[in-house]
């Protein structure tokens, strides 16, 4: 199988490339989800429904996680009552950190994709949601049954997949390990998350062109974050190593604490749109809609800046 999957590698990622089929993702759960302030509800479903306007492939708007874990998260279902989806193609995406939470989620048909932080740090994964990597693999085994069950897609964000802190091990071939079990699982698109902002052009490529030829039929995601002078290179790196899909926040908001430089935050979408516009890429975005939600962005973030 592994032989035939580096057979289709050329065909596949040229293919993509020519189509310039570039998905943009914007993050505003993650931008808002480490914020003490409480951002209102009304103001969070006034500025996704802004963002639903744009023309992103998909916002990841929310999670269904515990308030006393995430209590800026708390209102998901509240803001999900209230956004407006009547002329927005864009998919709506719901992070989840166990069976609960999907089970939660998927009882909502307005959301397409359900989104699961692994990690292949252990010491980050017990961290980050209590469990051990093997623990989590069942939980998210579990959760893609029910995503299969429901009709919604699994999003696995691959977390501390540009290294970790903790001296735990870390390369290609580790990486590789469990994307090879997610892809037995059936999952389709798996996210390479630069967690603590230690991501490099070398190691971005690395990355993506070692793990993107093999898995023709996995779409790969880039969840980068970035200092402000270092985003293009990011961006740069992993497109020419075949990756289509980027995740980002607009002007940068959110991103890890644990991160070394306190200027490292999520990518600037605005960013990613300005890379493929001098890229002459093709990206079915309303300038007028992104100016007006880069605005709308200030005054959401503004209590917490």
């Amino acid at each position: 199988m592994r032989d035939v999957r580096i057979m289709h590698r050329y065909l596949y990622t040229i293919k993509e490339v020519l189509m310039n089929t570039v998905k943009i993702v914007e993050c505003p759960r993650d931008a808002m989800q480490g914020l003490k302030a409480f951002i209102p509800t009304d103001l969070k479903v006034r500025y996704i429904n802004q963002l639903l306007k744009v023309g992103f492939h998909t916002v990841d708007f929310g999670s269904f996680v515990s308030p006393k874990a995430i209590p800026q998260m708390r209102d998901t279902a509240q803001v999900l009552a209230n956004l407006d989806r009547t002329n927005s193609d864009t998919k709506l995406l719901a992070i989840v950190a166990n069976r609960r939470g999907a089970k939660d989620a998927v009882q909502y048909t307005e959301i397409d994709l359900l989104g699961f932080p692994f990690s292949v740090s252990e010491t980050f994964q017990l961290r980050n949601t209590n469990a051990t990597i093997g623990e989590s693999l069942e939980r998210l085994k579990q959760i893609q049954e029910i995503c299969l069950k429901h009709n919604k897609v699994l999003v696995v964000y691959l977390s501390m997949g540009f290294g970790n802190p903790y001296g735990d091990p870390w390369n290609v071939e580790t990486v590789q390990k469990w994307v090879d079990i997610l892809a037995d699982l059936d999952i389709k698109i798996m996210a390479l998350s630069d967690t603590i902002g230690v991501s490099t052009p070398e190691s971005i490529h690395y990355l993506f062109s070692n793990l993107i030829p093999p898995y023709p039929d996995v779409e790969f995601g880039a969840h980068l974050h970035t200092t402000p002078g270092s985003w293009q290179e990011k961006i740069q790196a992993a497109y020419e190593s075949g990756c289509l899909r980027y995740d980002g926040a607009l002007k940068g908001f959110g991103g890890c604490p644990m991160a070394k430089d306190e200027l490292t935050g999520n990518m600037p979408t605005e960013n990613l749109v300005q890379y493929f516009d001098q890229q002459g890429i093709k990206l079915d975005i309303s300038r007028t809609h992104l100016a007006s939600s880069l605005s709308l962005a200030s005054v959401v973030f503004a209590g917490n800046l």
